[in-house]
């Protein structure tokens, strides 16, 4: 086998994790422009994060390697790596997206580290073919899934190939890297809308702003036709006199599911589940709907104030489940008598109230009888078909009766979604017409096809206009809710499940508002236009356990997370729409009359028999997946693959759990080894610790290069040995910061140090058991985590006595005997420890002092017995009671004990969050937040014992 020259990348070494975890979180609250207003995905990656993964694997680390004669002494190299930090920094920015000079900046490092690895492997007698210094190597991520990774390898100038067994991510992909490349730089062709100036004086069509334009208007043209056709299912309501009188534009209809009620005396009358009346609870601005009954009837009438309590529930039954109480009787309505009636086919709507906009206000009216026939009077010609999930995590409505996709709509919206669905198909030949008018060669190919002229730009442009009316699927189905603190309808996929909605809100298509088409289509055109539409991609529909197309390219790649989303039983909920839209342009992308499920690789107990059977389905699958990318990954370059750290199982031997545990298996068995794991933030900063105890990292980017063929074994002595000498460098690095970066948050602790420790496990064949059986992956993790929990630290006595005590007995008291013979292995006594000031002994029992117990006057400078564990309680007591400052002239008195007491910081903090203490953790983790400005602080203060000004 030809020995490829590889120098270390700078994922390998260090990155300014930070910086990236700062910006992913950031990034969250972006909404308009942001590519993931596309179209929905599921548990997309940052754009920040794909982008500093994507350039870290790319380019070079400048320290030296003597094996390849290349590289810098320590120095420079930390010089050279805080200049490519610098880098990093502004490219994870979201403002800088659209920065070309940036994005040029940050290729040419990229070809700057192509061309020496070129120089270095021009002997290699594969040069001409894999290391041409003129062409870099393209990017693919074989489950490109929303297309971050995909859009951001071409965003810093690389090929870039997505393929994914889903249609819908396909799609995605497709509408992402590969059609804005296709027509980048084209003015729009559609006629101006009359009345409209825009654009007169424009003359910048990169990228895809010409693209966009075009579809917002052949969008408005749809609208309009659309409303021609049936806005006369969309009226505009009569306002009282106190409102002004005349019409107003409704924004939505609010609707209550019903049942017969199961009272004998009022079986024939349909009554409301509602889970609350209430309307508006926006402070002066409360609005309620209050039910009045008349025998066997009841209307709904809109009051204004704060509910009253026994209308705040609706008529939901206390507790939890699907229990609700007859408005008309008081009758209890079980559970399971609402799922028989649904299951017949017998659940109903009634119309609550009608939510009018009002210009600078709402205006709520109760509804009227013509409003609720009229709605109820549409007749849809096509229902989507095709059953809804039975089972998924965080629910579903099946079990109520709504079993096909069509149930999951109102007739109203289903004739609304028909009719932008036909409109779409109806288009294209204007849009052909119109792109040759303006100038647009034809040369009869469709885009499938490979076509870039006027019959494959119509198709492009139906494209996202289909895409458009799938995006207002997620908020036209009767499955949204309407919030009252907001006073707004809110989409289904708020997360990923389709539960159960009893009271639903219906938008108005044509309202000008949240779940209008052209408002729809005008977010998805915002992202379009920021697309960089340069380069070169490709979005093909393949299995990732069979795929070819990673052959000599670099990959990144987040893959399923073992059972956390069902991606193909959700995706059919806009497979369905999407399909009838455009299966005519991509018939190879929408063949099937669902999205494939068997070999979609998630871990799905119902799908193939029980937990231990999917296990083992996930495992071989994902085994060949990753054998796959090991075989055909570039040799220059290490992969990268995400993992969701979302399912923990955190106890005394460690962190770990059953999918993280399978997904490690599967990449060491396809012959990876992993050489560096980094924590992300990749979602909303709420997953803190301040949720818990179990609050980790969301993300961890495992970076893996092939197992050498000829790699030995060794034994769990040697592991051992070897993990307890790399460990102690590696926890020092994050521990204390790299080349100036900060360092890594204790809630993140965990996760990084698998890195080195698995970089050990990995590049041996096997590491064997005293009985000659190989260490399995659960083994290796639990000694990794061990070896971060018992530490490498020489604290002083006492604290080695603290340690033990508080790993025992938290902050409750002992029996002192206890105490005496741990205080006597320590090396130290009860006496001793007590009169350090760290713990109260009395009545034959001993307590460990809270922070907040210890004395606020205290000096370290005057204090002879300082025991590390009292500096570092000492220091959490002035932070949370004077802050930052105050506690930086604490620590100017003690400098010596800066780094153990930071590493002791360390320490507790995952002995706290192992044993699920999620208050104490906090401390030591806001420590340790706060520790770069403590530090500041005290050398501002001047240092105990030091000269810090001059008397003259």
């Amino acid at each position: 086998m030809i020995k490829v020259k590889t120098p270390k990348k700078l994922i390998e070494v260090a990155l300014p994790l930070d910086l990236i975890n700062e910006a992913c979180t950031k990034e969250k609250s972006i909404r308009f422009g942001h590519p993931s207003t596309l179209h929905l995905w599921w548990a997309r990656r940052p754009l920040a994060a794909a982008r500093a993964v994507i350039f870290s694997q790319m380019v070079n680390d400048p320290g030296f390697e003597r094996a390849l004669g290349r590289g810098v002494n320590k120095e420079k190299a930390k010089l050279e790596r805080q200049r490519l930090f610098e880098i990093i920094r502004r490219l994870v920015l979201w403002e800088n997206t659209s920065d070309t000079a940036l994005f040029a900046e940050a290729l040419e490092e990229i070809k700057k580290s192509w061309r020496e690895t070129c120089e270095l492997n021009k002997g290699h007698p594969q040069a001409a073919e894999i290391f041409n210094p003129e062409i870099i190597p393209g990017l693919h991520d074989p489950f490109a899934g929303g297309g971050a990774i995909p859009l951001e390898a071409q965003r810093l100038g690389l090929d870039s190939y997505a393929s994914d067994l889903n249609p819908v991510a396909v799609l995605i992909n497709k509408a992402t890297i590969d059609i804005p490349t296709r027509f980048s730089g084209r003015a729009p062709v559609g006629p101006l809308p009359a009345g409209d100036r825009q654009l007169k004086m424009v003359n910048d069509w990169s990228g895809a702003k010409g693209l966009a334009i075009d579809v917002r208007r052949y969008g408005e043209w749809i609208r309009n036709e659309a409303f021609r056709r049936i806005g006369h299912l969309y009226p505009e309501a009569d306002l009282p006199k106190d409102a002004g009188g005349g019409k107003g534009r409704v924004i939505a209809w609010l609707w209550a599911r019903t049942v017969k009620s199961p009272n004998p005396m009022y079986s024939h009358v349909d009554v409301p589940l509602a889970s609350t009346f209430i309307l508006s609870s926006k402070p002066g601005a409360e609005f309620y709907i209050e039910p009045k009954v008349s025998k066997d009837t009841y209307q709904f009438h809109i009051r204004k104030g704060k509910t009253p309590e026994h209308l705040v529930n609706g008529t939901k039954a206390p507790g939890r489940g699907a229990n609700f109480i007859c408005l008309l009787s008081g009758t209890p309505i079980s559970g399971d008598y609402i799922k028989a009636e649904g299951t017949a086919g017998r659940l109903g709507a009634r119309m609550m109230a009608v939510v009018v906009d009002g210009g600078r206000s709402r205006i709520y009216l109760a509804p009227t009888e013509e409003a609720e026939a009229l709605a109820k009077g549409a007749r849809p010609e096509w229902r989507p078909s095709g059953d809804v999930p039975a089972r998924l995590t965080g629910g579903t409505c099946v079990p109520y009766g709504l079993k096909e996709w069509g149930d999951l709509f109102t007739d109203r919206q289903l004739v609304a979604l028909n009719t932008f669905s036909e409109l779409v198909i109806d288009v294209r030949a204007q849009i052909k017409k119109d792109a040759i008018s303006a100038g647009m060669s034809d040369d009869g190919l469709s885009l499938e096809s490979g076509g870039s002229a006027a019959t494959a730009y119509a198709d492009a442009v139906a494209v996202y206009l289909g895409m458009g009316l799938s995006r207002l699927t997620d908020i036209c189905n009767s499955l949204c809710r309407w919030e009252n603190t907001k006073t707004q309808v809110r989409n289904l996929f708020g997360r990923q499940s389709i539960p159960m909605l009893w009271d639903f809100a219906e938008n108005n298509v044509f309202g000008d508002a949240a779940g209008d088409y052209a408002i729809s289509l005008s977010n998805l055109t915002r992202a379009l236009d920021v697309m960089p539409g340069r380069g070169f991609g490709e979005a093909t529909q393949q299995d990732a356990q069979r795929q070819t197309v990673s052959m000599n390219k670099v990959i990144s790649t987040d893959p399923p997370y073992y059972d956390n989303i069902a991606y193909a039983d959700l995706s059919d909920f806009f497979y369905v729409w999407l399909r009838r839209s455009l299966r005519t342009i991509y018939p190879s992308v929408f063949t099937t009359m669902a999205v494939p499920k068997d070999e979609e690789l998630v871990a799905t107990a119902y799908r193939h028999g029980g937990k231990d059977s999917a296990e083992a389905f996930f495992l071989a699958g994902m085994t060949d997946a990753m054998g796959q990318l090991a075989k055909q990954t570039h040799p220059a370059f290490p992969a990268t693959i995400y993992y969701a750290f979302k399912q923990s199982d955190t106890t005394d031997v460690g962190t770990g759990n059953t999918g993280w545990e399978t997904f490690l298996e599967a990449v060491l068995r396809a012959g990876f080894s992993i050489t560096g794991t980094w924590p992300m933030r990749t979602e909303l900063s709420n997953r803190m610790i301040g949720m818990g105890a179990n609050a980790l990292a969301s993300s961890i980017v495992l970076v893996c290069r092939p197992r050498a063929a000829d790699a030995s074994s060794i034994s769990r002595r040697e592991f051992l040995r070897e993990l307890k000498e790399e460990l102690v460098e590696a926890l020092d690095a994050m521990i204390g910061g790299t080349d100036g970066i900060s360092p890594v948050a204790p809630v993140d602790l965990a996760q990084a140090v698998i890195g080195p420790g698995m970089a050990i496990f990995s590049k041996y064949s096997s590491v064997l058991e005293a009985d000659g059986s190989p260490m399995t992956v659960h083994s290796a993790l639990t000694l990794i985590n061990r070896m971060l929990t018992e530490g490498v630290d020489d604290f002083d006595a006492d604290t080695q006595f603290c340690l033990g005590w508080f790993d025992e007995q938290g902050w409750s008291a002992g029996e002192f005997g206890k105490a005496d013979v741990l205080t006597r292995a320590k090396g130290t006594s009860v006496e001793h420890v007590r009169e350090a000031g760290v713990v109260e002994s009395s009545s034959g029992k001993v307590r460990l002092l809270k922070p907040a117990e210890y004395p606020a006057d205290w000096h370290p400078e005057s204090d002879n017995n300082t025991p590390v564990w009292e500096a570092l309680h000492q220091l959490i007591r002035e932070l949370r009671a004077s802050g930052e400052s105050d506690a930086g002239r604490l620590l100017a008195g003690m400098p010596q004990r800066a780094e153990p007491i930071r590493n002791l910081a360390y320490r507790l903090y995952t002995l706290c969050e192992r044993k699920g203490w999620a208050e104490d953790a906090r401390a030591y983790n806001e420590l340790i937040g706060s520790w770069t400005s403590i530090e500041s602080a005290s050398h501002q203060a001047g240092h105990f014992g030091s000269q810090t000004k001059l008397d003259i």
